[in-house]
C-alpha cells in the first residue's frame, strides 16, 4: 500500500526516490537506465506491474523471481526496493504514461523514468509522444526523467545510448529471436541479459 511503502521511504532516509515502471524481466538496457537515474537519486522503486497484460508477457512468478535475483546480484540493495503494483496494462500510450507517473507520485516518488513508447504499442504512437504530454501538461508533482533506448555497443563495449555512442555497432534481439533461444534452451547472451535472469527465463521457457 502506498502508505507502507511512503513509511519505507521515510525510514530508509530516501528524499528523492525514482520510480521504474515495467511489465517485463528487466534486461541491461533497463538496468542500465534505471542506475543512470539512481546515479542523482537516494533511492530507486522497481514498481512492475502484476495485474492483466498480454497474454505473450513472460508469467507473474517467472517475473518476481528475475526482479529478485538482478536486485540481489547486481544493485546496491540498500538504495533499491521492489514491489507488484496490481493494475494491469492498458496500452493507452501517453496518456497511460502519465497516469503511472501519478501513481508513483502517490507512492511517494519524486522522479519517474518514462522511456521511449512508453506505455504504447506495435508503433502505434510516435516514439516521443509520451515526453511531448509530459512537458505539455508541466508539473504534475513528480520530475519525469526521459531516456532513449539503451544498447550494448560491441564498440564501447558497455551499454549505451543514441545519445552518447557514436557507433552503429549494436547487438540486439528481437522478442522473437529471444522466445526462440529460451525455448531452444540456450541462455541469452550477457551483454543482453544478465545470467542469473536468463538461467530463470530458460527454465520457464523450457
Amino acid at each position: 500500500a502506498p502508505i507502507r511503502i511512503r513509511k519505507e521511504f521515510r525510514v530508509r532516509g530516501w528524499k528523492t526516490i525514482v520510480a521504474f515502471q515495467t511489465r517485463n524481466p528487466m534486461h541491461r538496457a533497463h538496468e542500465y537506465i534505471t542506475k543512470c537515474a539512481l546515479e542523482m537519486c537516494d533511492g530507486l522503486f522497481i514498481h512492475p506491474l502484476v495485474g492483466e497484460l498480454k497474454a505473450d508477457d513472460v508469467a507473474q512468478p517467472v517475473r518476481m523471481e528475475c526482479y529478485r535475483a538482478l536486485i540481489e546480484n547486481y544493485y546496491p540493495k540498500e538504495r533499491v526496493m521492489w514491489a507488484g503494483l496490481p493494475m494491469g496494462m492498458r496500452y493507452a500510450g501517453p496518456r497511460e504514461a502519465v497516469h503511472h507517473a501519478i501513481v508513483r507520485r502517490n507512492f511517494g516518488c519524486t522522479h519517474f523514468i518514462i522511456g521511449r513508447d512508453a506505455a504504447g504499442v506495435g508503433g502505434y504512437y510516435k516514439p516521443h509522444a509520451a515526453w511531448e504530454l509530459f512537458d505539455k501538461i508541466g508539473d504534475l508533482g513528480i520530475t519525469p526523467l526521459f531516456f532513449y533506448d539503451a544498447f550494448y555497443c560491441k564498440k564501447c563495449g558497455s551499454m549505451t545510448t543514441e545519445k552518447t555512442c557514436p557507433h552503429d555497432e549494436r547487438l540486439t534481439l528481437s522478442g522473437t529471436q529471444v522466445r526462440q533461444m529460451l525455448k531452444n534452451g540456450e541462455l541469452l547472451p550477457p551483454e543482453i541479459t544478465r545470467p542469473e535472469v536468463s538461467a530463470i527465463l530458460k527454465e520457464a521457457y523450457s
